[in-house]
């Protein structure tokens, strides 16, 4: 390593105070000088927004933030680092494995490797994690050498690794880097925690199958699972999390309270099918919104579910967007010399442009609303489809607001308060409002101007500002034509996931050349918000399930009132129940079942099915009803009418 200078160099902590250390200082060091608990706890160090190894030499003026297991990022390398673990334990225990990539992911890491002829089961996992805690104790640190690319690949000739070696032929020289721990050595960017020996208690939670690169012409390799904790009571913690998680797992639930169906053989993976209850649920979540949307001045609109090519090659989702897009439905060549057909929708935006250009607008129209619950097409691959939270194919409760520049912030405020009416309607309490911003670093992905980026992004920052609501920036996370506000809801079991999405868009306007007239009779150029309060009615919905554990709000429930008769020869009381309640639009079934009444009540409150009403000789002799709640268990006997008047206001689908 080149000799460094000594000179002095600025450190700016994130309270934004500056100390002052010798050029060379390594994040350790400069944890140590802030305090020995830090210094024990910090697993990497953030230099100018760069996460990097502890041990590595800070040379100029920074900005620096020392991460530990309180910090994403800080999670993100000790998983990495525990993938590594991982590995050096599978090349004991299987010497011919062959390595690939082994990333952090959200919730743990995961290593894709080659086994050859030999398979890897569940029940082999326990062996892999012994061998992890018997590493982890030797306490080997985590070593950084950057290498040649022709040492590079020299070391992955010799092992016969493929893999690799595709990896580096990707690379630059003087951008490769091996990582070595005990006998294990691999090519990796890092960063990387201290050493093994923070890694407490790992846990192998299951192995899957995945192609080389996600594609499925490649060899198919075995993707091992897992999680790592620098305590062992966190790994309780977690293992009790994910036990909750697996029984309120949306696909389980679905299935026991008859919302939804697969049918992957010969409808397709990621194509759900909804059953009546499941439909019930899906339409009372759109009048609710819909109802709302009309008081707010959006418009119906309906649109089909493909386009020709050239509507998606004008507003930049072909090819922009391809690699998530169905092939093409090709049929023939244009005059221009381009293929010419048809592609499934995988947004709506295009069409909805398209309604708009079918009139001429003067400033006094707009804004103009356009709302449509339209379904959407994505090719995601076989191995990230799950349950309705990622589908191929799904419907957006999608809306666009055709404004001018100067209604831009209303009416983004106006969808930030829609927003949050949905998520405190259905009990999403905790969230967190991301800002998610153009790759300053990667613009080519990205179509427009940058002035109109800059503009729209400032438009956002001011909208957000206006309301009081906390945001973070997150650059890189923009959509391809413009940035966005996007909702991460915390369910009840702690986990986050991105649903409604608000995002400000000056590009379509001019990629279609869409246009108003402004008061001094001059064409000028209206901005796009999109918006999706839902996000995809599948995904809010499997979210909701676990969030709530199939137990909905009243006015959301399928059934709302189960009516249980205690014989036959009180059927046609339970009709006539059912028949007043119905005409108050109370969502009715009857149980005429030959099962006892206990086993009938136990059905019901397995279907969670929010009040049951028992009626026999007394109840049909008085008119009244035994009335039992799911929630709260008996609620005594009362007239049908006193039910209704007690329970009413819960039966009312609302956003206020």
């Amino acid at each position: 390593m080149a000799e460094i200078d000594e000179t002095s160099i600025d450190i700016t902590l994130p309270d934004g105070s500056t100390h002052t250390h010798p050029a060379g200082t390594t994040g350790l060091e400069i944890a140590e000088s802030i305090g020995a608990g830090l210094a024990r706890d910090a697993l990497a160090i953030k230099v100018n927004g760069e996460v990097r190894d502890l041990d590595r030499p800070v040379t100029e003026d920074a900005e620096i933030e020392i991460l530990t297991w309180d910090d994403e990022e800080g999670k993100q390398t000790f998983w990495h680092s525990s993938a590594h673990l991982m590995a050096e334990a599978l090349q004991t225990l299987y010497p011919d494995v062959k390595f690939t990539i082994g990333p952090p992911i959200d919730q743990g890491f995961y290593y894709d490797v080659d086994l050859g002829d030999q398979t890897l089961s569940a029940d082999e996992l326990e062996a892999i994690e012994e061998k992890m805690l018997e590493l982890a104790r030797r306490d080997a640190a985590y070593e950084r050498h950057e290498v040649s690319k022709a040492d590079a690949i020299e070391h992955y000739e010799a092992e016969g690794n493929e893999y690799k070696l595709e990896l580096i032929e990707g690379l630059e020289e003087g951008e490769i880097s091996f990582y070595e721990q005990g006998e294990f050595t691999d090519l990796c960017r890092g960063p990387h925690i201290p050493s093994t020996g923070d890694i407490k208690a790992p846990k192998l939670l299951s192995v899957a199958g995945a192609y080389w690169r996600g594609d499925e012409s490649n060899p198919q390799l075995t993707r091992i699972y897992g999680i790592s904790f620098p305590k062992q009571k966190l790994l309780e913690d977690f293992l009790e999390r994910r036990r909750k998680a697996k029984e309120r797992d949306h696909r389980k639930l679905g299935t026991e309270l008859n919302l939804f169906t697969f049918d992957t053989e010969q409808v397709g993976p990621g194509l759900p099918m909804w059953l009546p209850k499941g439909t019930t649920l899906r339409q009372t979540l759109q009048e609710v919104l819909q109802q709302e949307q009309v008081k707010q001045g959006y418009k119906p609109v309906c649109t089909p579910h493909i386009g020709r090519l050239d509507l998606y090659r004008t507003s930049g989702h072909y090819p922009h967007y391809e690699d998530d897009q169905f092939p093409p439905m090709v049929t023939g060549e244009g005059d221009d010399g381009e293929e010419d057909g048809y592609l499934l929708k995988p947004m709506n935006c295009p069409h909805h442009v398209k309604i708009y250009q079918n009139d001429h607008h003067s400033y006094r129209d707009l804004p103009v609303r356009l709302a449509e619950f339209g379904t959407v097409y994505r090719q995601e691959q076989t191995g990230e489809l799950g349950g309705l939270t990622r589908v191929r194919g799904f419907t957006q409760d999608d809306a666009h607001i055709f404004c001018t520049p100067a209604q831009v912030k209303d009416e983004f405020k106006s969808v930030i308060d829609l927003t949050l009416k949905v998520l405190d309607a259905l009990g999403f309490e905790e969230f967190e409002a991301q800002i998610s911003l153009r790759d300053p670093d990667d613009t080519e992905k990205y179509t427009g101007r940058d002035a109109l980026w800059t503009r729209a992004e400032q438009d956002i920052r001011e909208a957000v500002a206006e309301t009081d609501l906390d945001a973070y920036e997150e650059p890189g996370e923009a959509a391809f034509y413009g940035p966005k506000l996007d909702f991460m809801v915390e369910d009840a079991l702690g986990r986050a996931w991105q649903l409604g999405t608000i995002q400000v868009d000056y590009n379509l306007p001019e990629r279609f050349e869409l246009t108003y007239v402004d008061e001094h009779d001059e064409r000028k150029r209206p901005v796009m918000i999109h918006r999706a309060p839902f996000g995809s009615l599948e995904r809010f919905i499997g979210v909701l399930i676990e969030h709530c554990g199939g137990n909905f709000p009243t006015w959301l429930a399928p059934t709302q009132v189960q009516i249980i008769p205690v014989g036959d020869d009180f059927v046609d009381y339970a009709q006539e129940v059912a028949a007043t309640l119905r005409a108050e639009d109370v969502r009715v079934e009857i149980d005429t079942s030959d099962e006892t009444v206990g086993y009938k009540i136990r059905e019901a409150e397995t279907q969670k099915v929010p009040y049951m009403l028992v009626v026999g000789g007394d109840e049909e002799e008085a008119g009244t009803v035994s009335v039992r709640s799911h929630a709260d268990g008996p609620q005594g006997t009362v007239s049908v009418q006193d039910f209704l008047d007690r329970t009413g206001p819960e039966f009312e689908p609302t956003l206020d």
